[in-house]
């Protein structure tokens, strides 16, 4: 069974697509091969290859295996929009079998693969599978991006125990500073670790842009905690 891991957040815009880039360049650093893949995602560009997701493509050019864009990104559309009303109105159904199948043949030949996820935990993906499904179908523990912002509190304590509650387990959490301005931010966090059950893997500053690379460096020791946790 292929090791890996499924990034989650307390919301969207918190930083998932920046913690799976760092998390594939700093394993790829420790000699791992591999993969990223964003099995949903809503919100693309019309290219000469088809519909092409930002996010997806971070993954697929951060992760040290080269793989197709459609193992990478299965499901893809137009609209920034929440995934199960963007495949309603593209007439299609998010189906877990097809992203499991997507799945199996990326990480084939990889050591280690970073699944992220779309929106917060509870997104719907169908009229009968939500994202927690889709990480129970993968079989992969769980790492909480935690977007250091007003509100932060409430929503990493209640996003911990929703997957706690859906049977995953909560590998750890990761601390994003999205909001520069966030007063009290050591503080936040220090209550964080004092109630998550969960250890803090890493604290990524503030940052407009940064490589993969770049991102790597701030979340090796996550990396070397993840492995040595199993």
């Amino acid at each position: 069974m292929i090791r890996g891991y499924f990034i989650t957040g307390t919301d969207t815009g918190v930083g998932k697509t920046r913690v799976a880039e760092g998390l594939l360049a700093a394993f790829a650093q420790r000699g791992l091969k591999t993969v990223g893949m964003k099995p949903v995602a809503s919100g693309a560009a019309m290219t000469a290859e088809g519909l092409r997701n930002e996010d997806a493509l971070a993954l697929q050019t951060a992760a040290s295996l080269s793989r197709p864009y459609e193992w990478v990104n299965p499901y893809v559309f137009a609209p920034a929009i929440a995934p199960h009303l963007a495949a309603a109105a593209a007439g299609v159904e998010i189906q877990l079998a097809v992203i499991e199948a997507a799945f199996r043949k990326l990480c084939e030949d990889a050591d280690m693969a970073v699944v992220e996820g779309v929106g917060g935990w509870q997104v719907p993906l169908s009229i009968t599978a939500a994202l927690p499904d889709l990480a129970r179908r993968l079989d992969l523990p769980v790492v909480l991006v935690v977007g250091l912002r007003l509100g932060c509190l409430n929503h990493a304590l209640l996003t911990a125990r929703a997957i706690r509650a859906d049977g995953l387990k909560l590998a750890g959490w990761i601390a994003n500073a999205v909001d520069s301005g966030f007063e009290r931010a050591d503080a936040n966090v220090a209550s964080l670790e004092q109630r998550l059950e969960a250890p803090l893997l890493g604290r990524l500053a503030h940052a407009s842009e940064a490589t993969s690379g770049e991102l790597a460096m701030p979340l090796a020791n996550a990396c070397e905690r993840l492995q040595a946790s199993g």
